[in-house]
């Protein structure tokens, strides 16, 4: 298991990956993938059990669905840093017949990803439907999900909270990653969320809050809080308060890179804010 710093050079290598591949195809999201992943980095090399090697079913597994597809910059990182496919592939990212696609699908057949998202507010519907599936199989390991905040003002995603309540579908993680930013504007200018908590918490569930999503060791501790609670006939929500554009200045706490590729001399900005720690690909 890796160390906290090993963790934190993954992250800094994983934020270089993800403003290079942006930037050579002068397409993509960096601003929240930037300010998830701490997040993924933890998630994938210390907080889930998987196996060895990649198959669809997942049983005996925990399984990850990322509903926000469109952060794909930083799930494609973490998986390949993760040993699902070669790092030289992130080359490859938003090319055409490439298997790293703007938001990621599943008929090219990458290893790591098991639905095709970015259609907004269907990921939660899709991780406890795999949950009832671990139900029905006995299959004791959890389901995790990662949503965005502005991806709840989509009406499906409260059908389906109110339906994981009912149900007591209690081995699901999901994860809300609280950045109060969108693609329009901040959260708050285009439809204000209120309070999440007592909204998720009025619909059924637990609520776990992580105040600085941007920290590994924050991240370890809410996660394994969220983890414990897990078995108790009620999902786990966690609220996940993040800044958009982490660790590189000119991005942070601003909407405008949510879907904007930086020039070269931004590039070359944000690079010398986030050291080479593990090689680049």
């Amino acid at each position: 298991m890796p160390n906290i710093q090993q963790l934190e050079d993954l992250t800094t290598q994983v934020r270089r990956d993800i403003l290079r591949m942006v930037h050579k195809v002068n397409s993509g999201h960096p601003g929240g993938s930037l300010g998830c992943a701490e997040f993924f980095v933890t998630l994938y090399q210390d907080i889930m059990e998987t196996k060895d090697s990649f198959d669809m079913n997942g049983i005996g597994e925990d399984l990850f669905f990322l509903s926000n597809g469109h952060i794909s910059p930083v799930y494609y990182s973490v998986l390949a840093r993760s040993g699902y496919f070669p790092v030289e592939e992130l080359n490859t990212f938003r090319l055409i017949d490439s298997r790293l696609q703007g938001h990621p699908t599943t008929h090219e057949g990458l290893p790591g990803i098991r639905i095709a998202s970015g259609s907004l507010g269907q990921g939660m519907s899709v991780a406890i439907g795999a949950a009832e599936a671990k139900k029905l199989n006995e299959d004791v390991k959890l389901v995790y999900s990662l949503h965005g905040d502005g991806e709840l003002q989509e009406g499906q995603n409260w059908e389906a909270i109110m339906y994981a309540a009912g149900n007591k579908i209690d081995n699901l993680i999901s994860t809300i990653d609280v950045n109060g930013q969108q693609i329009d504007g901040s959260t708050d200018n285009v439809l204000p969320m209120g309070n999440l908590k007592a909204k998720f918490e009025a619909f059924g569930w637990l609520v776990v809050k992580i105040e600085n999503g941007n920290d590994v060791e924050s991240i370890l501790s809410g996660m394994a809080k969220a983890k414990s609670l897990s078995g108790n006939g009620k999902p786990v929500c966690v609220l996940l308060q993040t800044v958009m554009g982490n660790g590189v200045d000119f991005m942070m706490h601003t909407h405008a890179w949510h879907g904007k590729a930086p020039n070269d001399e931004q590039l070359a900005t944000g690079l010398a804010q986030n050291a080479e720690t593990l090689g680049d690909y």
